[in-house]
């Protein structure tokens, strides 16, 4: 049995980004890039208006006062998207929008607010203005041939639209995994089944597709497999088409977990079948040929708090993510909890803020068939393999699930 970092160790370097694919940029967002992108132009490609008023000399506008405003000729309209067809001249004006190219001629822009129209013709300027305001100067937001989004950054939003303002419709990304997810057991069925005696649905099943999905994988489901060798090795043949296979159930030591045997009729290479850790003691982790494989607990929270710590953060380095955990923050613990020497234990907490100081209280019995603990849970509360009792009033470790709102404005996170 090995320990909860020797076992994510062992996975994380038995793992790697699995492939580049080119995507439109609309479907870019939340994917890493995989190339190296420059600007192809400047950006404003030209100087241009940061307000809707009039392009003008600064020299004209000099002893502009409310009561006695500098008077100018308008020779032109100009709206965003064209080019002025004449120059400023001396006392002369440009009624330009924002985002219109400066004029020839002129050097500075006066708000609309800062004027009084006449008349088609003619416009007061209240107050004199500096040269270069409210002027966007041309490359200030990029420079021609600058690395503007390096290989390996999250596409968000913002790189969205930067990828579009250099004219690139498609761009280069690591590949989501493929994720085969099996349920195992002869007592599990699907939801539209009837649940007779000794049955129960397979909550696993999806709660794992969803996770794998929330992970930015492809899940591919291979729906429930009985208890028999032959089955189990079908169906973990079937999941080679896949970067990755889940299993759930059977890889404890129960006269009927077949799993294990499975696994190595197929050929897997195994790293481990046990980690140190409560819940999710019987683990399994290795490799057939390219496809890697995780043997995760039959009871709900057990396989998802085992997917959180382990395959999580396999899917992501596998997507080309260099930021693999979930946050953690430190909290007070509000009651006394007990456990286990020599095991790590991830107890299911709800978390209060109040100012800048979080207060995390146990979901309730810390069962490992209890679904709905999850479910509240806002994380889990870390307590070390030589822990055997947490006090009340202590600062533990919490990692965040995900879902959890109550950082939005904590600027420790």
């Amino acid at each position: 049995m090995i320990s909860v970092v020797e076992a994510r160790d062992a996975i994380l370097n038995r793992v790697r980004p699995i492939g580049v694919e080119r995507v439109d940029i609309a479907s870019a967002q939340g994917r890493v890039l995989a190339e190296d992108v420059h600007a192809t132009r400047n950006q404003p490609p030209w100087d241009n208006s940061a307000m809707d008023g009039y392009a003008v000399r600064a020299a004209d506008t000099a002893s502009s006062t409310p009561d006695a405003p500098a008077e100018l000729e308008i020779v032109e309209d100009l709206p965003a998207g064209y080019v002025a067809k004449c120059a400023v001249g001396h006392g002369q004006a440009i009624h330009i929008m924002t985002g219109a190219p400066v004029p020839e001629g002129a050097d500075t822009i006066v708000r609309a607010e800062r004027t009084l129209r006449v008349d088609e013709r003619r416009v007061r300027i209240l107050q004199p203005v500096e040269p270069g305001t409210d002027l966007r100067r041309a490359g200030e937001d990029l420079r021609e041939g600058d690395l503007i989004i390096p290989s390996g950054m999250l596409i968000r939003p913002a790189e969205v639209g930067l990828l579009a303002s250099t004219n690139r419709s498609h761009v280069s990304v690591y590949r989501r995994p493929r994720v085969a997810v099996l349920s195992t057991g002869d007592e599990i069925v699907d939801v539209d089944e009837p649940l007779e005696d000794g049955k129960i649905v397979d909550s696993n099943g999806y709660a794992l597709t969803a996770l794998v999905a929330d992970a930015g994988g492809i899940p591919l489901r291979l729906g429930i497999c009985p208890d028999t060798q032959e089955t189990l090795e079908r169906s973990l043949r079937d999941g080679l088409v896949a970067d990755a296979i889940i299993t759930s159930g059977g890889v404890s030591v129960g006269e009927y977990d077949y799993v294990k045997a499975a696994l190595e009729a197929v050929g897997t290479s195994m790293a481990f079948w046990k980690v140190s850790m409560t819940p999710g003691r019987p683990l399994a982790f290795g490799a057939i040929d390219e496809t890697v494989v995780f043997g995760l607990p039959g009871n709900p929270v057990a396989s998802m708090v085992t997917f959180e710590l382990f395959m999580r953060p396999a899917l992501l380095k596998m997507q080309g993510y260099t930021h693999l955990y979930r946050p953690t923050i430190r909290a007070v613990l509000l009651e006394d909890i007990a456990k286990s020497l020599g095991r790590k234990q991830f107890i299911r907490v709800t978390l209060e803020r109040r100012g800048d100081t979080f207060f995390a209280s146990r979901t309730g019995a810390q069962g490992s068939g209890i679904l709905r603990s999850m479910s509240i849970a806002d994380g889990l509360a870390v307590s070390h393999e030589d822990q055997e009792f947490m006090k009340a009033g202590q600062e533990i470790e919490v990692m965040l699930l995900g879902g959890y709102s109550g950082l939005s404005d904590y600027r420790n996170y």
